[in-house]
């Protein structure tokens, strides 16, 4: 195992990835509340979400600390940071989406709010698969691909869920054009969400290559 060093980081790691995860599982839950009316409930996820994030930053940089303090893995150090920053930013952008929710209050048309719901599923199962493939570069190298694999596919189904709902409100004429602006920005910052996973796991293709060749 790359972090058979110290079990501790390993399992500090783990925790972080865990954070992650939490968050687009969080975003998923608050935008569904969202589009619900439940403002209660979306409040307790915007809560959640922020606690999250601001514990994978402090798991981050513990983590960062810890690596370089006390030389562990040199040879993969470099690709380690990256990755933890990279994934980092996914949780970033999934905090930042829900807090814009929070903030713009966006009026989602009632024939629109499924295709949400179903672009923010798919994005977040591009996540969810992303920290799979994160993990198993730490424990079991040889799921990485699978994993890395299934990412991608629903980056690309998010992509095209995107694509199909930003052309049918443009083609929407109950709308204004700033009607129809400002909801497409939200759907695209929910399919980005799926990008981020997708650079996580160009980044983790490429440390994958150089550690074992």
């Amino acid at each position: 195992m790359l972090l058979k060093k110290t079990k501790k980081l390993e399992v500090q790691i783990d925790e972080f990835l865990d954070k992650v995860l939490n968050g687009g599982l969080f975003l998923k839950q608050g935008i569904k509340y969202y589009l619900n009316n439940q403002p209660e409930h979306f409040e307790d996820s915007l809560k959640n979400i922020d606690k999250t994030e601001n514990d994978g930053d402090t798991l981050r940089r513990t983590i960062e600390t810890k690596l370089y303090m006390h030389t562990l893995i040199p040879e993969q150090r470099g690709d380690v940071l990256g990755l933890l920053e990279s994934t980092d930013k996914v949780l970033n952008s999934c905090k930042a989406v829900l807090f814009q929710f929070a903030v713009e209050r966006p009026e989602i048309p009632v024939e629109y709010k499924q295709d949400y719901t179903d672009l923010a599923d798919t994005s977040i199962s591009a996540v969810e698969c992303m920290i799979s493939a994160v993990r198993a570069y730490f424990s079991e190298f040889q799921m990485v691909r699978d994993n890395i694999n299934k990412a991608l596919f629903f980056e690309k189904e998010s992509d095209k869920l995107a694509d199909k709902l930003k052309r049918s409100i443009f083609a929407n004429n109950k709308l204004d054009l700033s009607a129809k602006m400002h909801i497409r920005y939200f759907v695209y910052h929910i399919d980005q969400i799926a990008d981020s996973a997708e650079d996580v796991c160009d980044r983790l293709s490429i440390a994958v290559i150089k550690r074992y060749g």
